[in-house]
């Protein structure tokens, strides 16, 4: 049986601050654009860019690890995982059904300032690629013109487990209202008392729900048994050699079936990424000069490799992130803590705020030196 990497759940330790004067919101700044403007002897002096959820706070989703996050605010959290969704029926009720709830909100936001800074360092030349831990298809919208590699995949499609046709989600919302008109109701009402409509988790949980990661809700105490969902309309069609596919008469999968399972075009828990995006995602780190980290703690292993690709590879790395990030000392043990931020950064602000505010300095071209502050927790190591 292979081996499962389960991410880390528990809090981290707290972030510390490199060089200490990135503990202010100007010297972060600096020493972000001195990151990103590196001496030109550097190969082509480019960063690669890998996003977590925390990127998308401001855009009023759900994180994992965060102050108001899943895994702070909701103990009992546990995703589903690939094989259970493959396997049990019952357990892709349960899935579509909290999914149902969870995308209109999810449908609805938008990128915020910090994907669109993204987009302008690209217009800056300061970037090679992205690559996002993110599902929400925020970073390609927001900057189209710059590269993004989707390392989990994307909720903007679902996919057929047997004949891999991807099938929009937009469209299944709507096969799934029209298959559950009870649930559709309760959705409706859930809008109408600003349930879902609301950006404060906390706000949500005094109204019974739960609201986590990737469109994801749940009421406390519903019966998901009853829920619908539709078969892949291409393999209800032509059904995959030796397999079948059957439906209700109002065309809901039955488990009679032996093909034709929806599921998110997203990497779940427990799930291989694609060899095509592992090889992808490499080259973007081997081909950049260094690699900066926004809004993610490291915790699940697919992002943490990465990073750990880059050090082996000599390249700095920076990290601006709100709390902890996993392995973090290793990554900054030979930063030194008074310095610029060439050699590598780590501070932790609000991305909306600090990025576009890198962006504004970088057009400026300002070569005002970095400012110091004694308001520092030196590092633990080296």
């Amino acid at each position: 049986m292979p081996l499962m990497r389960i991410p880390y759940t528990a809090p981290l330790p707290p972030p510390t601050i490199l060089p200490t004067s990135a503990a202010t919101f100007p010297g972060a700044v600096a020493a972000l654009a001195d990151f990103l403007r590196p001496p030109a002897t550097d190969n082509n002096g480019k960063t690669v860019i890998l996003s977590g959820a925390g990127i998308s706070v401001a855009s009023g989703l759900a994180d994992y690890r965060g102050s108001n996050g899943t895994y702070t605010l909701n103990k009992t959290y546990r995703p589903i995982y690939f094989h259970e969704f493959c396997a049990n029926h019952e357990a892709r009720k349960r899935y579509w059904a909290r999914s149902f709830l969870g995308w209109t909100n999810l449908h609805k936001s938008r990128p915020n300032k910090a994907h669109y800074a993204v987009g302008q360092l690209g217009e800056l030349g300061t970037l090679s690629s992205v690559i996002t831990q993110n599902v929400d298809s925020f970073h390609p919208k927001a900057h189209p013109g710059l590269r993004t590699l989707e390392l989990h995949g994307y909720l903007r499609n679902t996919v057929c487990l047997s004949c891999r046709t991807e099938y929009s989600r937009e469209r299944f919302q709507k096969d799934l209202a029209d298959l559950n008109p009870a649930w559709a109701v309760f959705l409706a009402e859930m809008l109408e008392s600003g349930a879902l409509s609301t950006e404060n988790p906390v706000e949500r949980r005094l109204k019974g729900l739960k609201t986590n990661p990737d469109g994801d809700v749940d009421v406390p105490g519903i019966e998901y048994g009853s829920f619908r969902y539709p078969a892949c309309p291409v393999c209800l069609e032509k059904p995959p050699d030796g397999s079948r596919v059957e439906q209700d008469a109002d065309g809901a999968w039955l488990p009679s079936s032996t093909a034709g399972v929806l599921k998110p075009a997203v990497i779940m828990f427990g799930e291989s990424i694609p060899n095509g995006v592992k090889l992808a995602v490499e080259s973007a780190v081997d081909e950049a000069d260094r690699i900066l980290v926004l809004g993610s703690s490291l915790a699940t292993y697919s992002a943490w490799r990465l990073i750990k690709r880059a050090q082996e590879q000599g390249k700095a790395i920076g990290v601006a992130n709100l709390g902890g990030v996993r392995g973090e000392e290793q990554f900054f043990a030979k930063v030194p803590a008074i310095g610029l931020g060439r050699d590598g950064v780590r501070c932790s602000l609000p991305l909306e705020e600090v990025l576009p505010a890198l962006v504004d300095r970088l057009r400026l071209g300002t070569s005002t030196p970095l400012l110091r502050t004694e308001m520092f927790k030196p590092a633990p190591w080296g």
